[in-house]
């Protein structure tokens, strides 16, 4: 209230009340409070009004912010899962080329004829070790079996005799599967083993990896797709990025445009360097890996 407007109420109320100004001017104190009071709980009410609008305002801003990240991974994760899946990585699609390699594979001439392999699923479960450790127990009993497995390989490379005037292994052309590896390496030397004879023929094991004849990119593929490490057959040079960077521990690819193979437990694998048309492609001496991409499988 102005000081007009007090000053003419106290006029009108001492006028009508001349006998007692004290009590109005008690009474225009009264009014005057109550005036003050009700314009400012008014404006605290426009103020309080407007701290909640922008409050809520910015409850939404950060209810957006927080739910964006989420939709952003939940939109991103299944198209990424699906773009590594089985193989460790995106198909770089890369075709075949002449394997420089091929005239030490061997090639299989036009009369030789060899029965069709089995589904790697199917070679994958010939697994001779019983009672093998899973990889869970592998990894828990690691420290412990690393003398057991230096000395397991030395038994092993001991019994990899190789046919005279060649390096591939003698015998069968199978190699012992080990007893104190990881499940999964023991199912991709059973699927090695069951096309370890097998002729070579470029571009075998492509369209299908059930074939009669591998190239060393359709042998590879069919063993690590006995040991569930591969959905479908890949080139050489598709090989370059299968897996993880680097060698592995039990596993290691090694590739490049035209040729691959790969050490499985410390043996080599590769169709270049056998001893003949149905020689073993499991070799007792390595080989130099210059020129080549080593990969491996996570944790493997």
């Amino acid at each position: 209230m102005s000081d007009s407007s007090q000053a003419q109420a106290a006029r009108l109320l001492g006028g009508r009340f001349p006998r007692f100004p004290l009590l109005a001017a008690a009474l225009v104190a009264a009014v005057s409070a109550l005036a003050i009071a009700v314009l400012l709980n008014g404006g605290d009410s426009h103020a309080h009004a407007a701290g909640r609008a922008a409050r809520a305002t910015t409850n939404v801003h950060r209810t957006q912010a927080s739910a964006t990240p989420a939709t952003v991974t939940a939109a991103r994760g299944p198209a990424a899962a699906g773009a590594h899946g089985a193989t460790g990585g995106k198909r770089a699609n890369v075709s075949e080329v002449a394997d420089p390699q091929e005239a030490n594979s061997f090639p299989a001439p036009a009369s030789v004829q060899h029965k069709a392999a089995a589904t790697p699923s199917k070679a994958g479960e010939q697994v001779v070790a019983a009672g093998a450790p899973s990889d869970a127990e592998v990894k828990h009993e690691l420290a412990q079996m690393q003398a057991v497995e230096r000395s397991a390989k030395q038994a092993q490379q001991q019994r990899l005799t190789p046919v005279a005037g060649g390096n591939s292994v003698a015998g069968n052309g199978a190699i012992p599967i080990p007893a104190n590896v990881p499940e999964v390496i023991q199912r991709v030397i059973a699927g090695a083993n069951a096309i370890t004879d097998f002729p070579y023929v470029f571009g075998g094991g492509h369209a299908s990896f059930v074939d009669n004849a591998y190239d060393c990119s359709g042998s590879v593929s069919y063993a690590l797709a006995a040991g569930g490490l591969l959905s479908a057959p890949q080139t050489s040079g598709e090989l370059e990025s299968w897996g993880a960077p680097g060698p592995g521990r039990y596993i290691t690819v090694y590739a490049n445009a035209g040729h691959t193979y790969m050490y499985v437990d410390g043996v080599l694998y590769d169709t270049a360097g056998r001893s003949g048309v149905y020689a073993s492609r499991w070799q007792v001496s390595p080989t130099d890996n210059s020129g080549y991409v080593a990969r491996h499988w996570p944790g493997l």
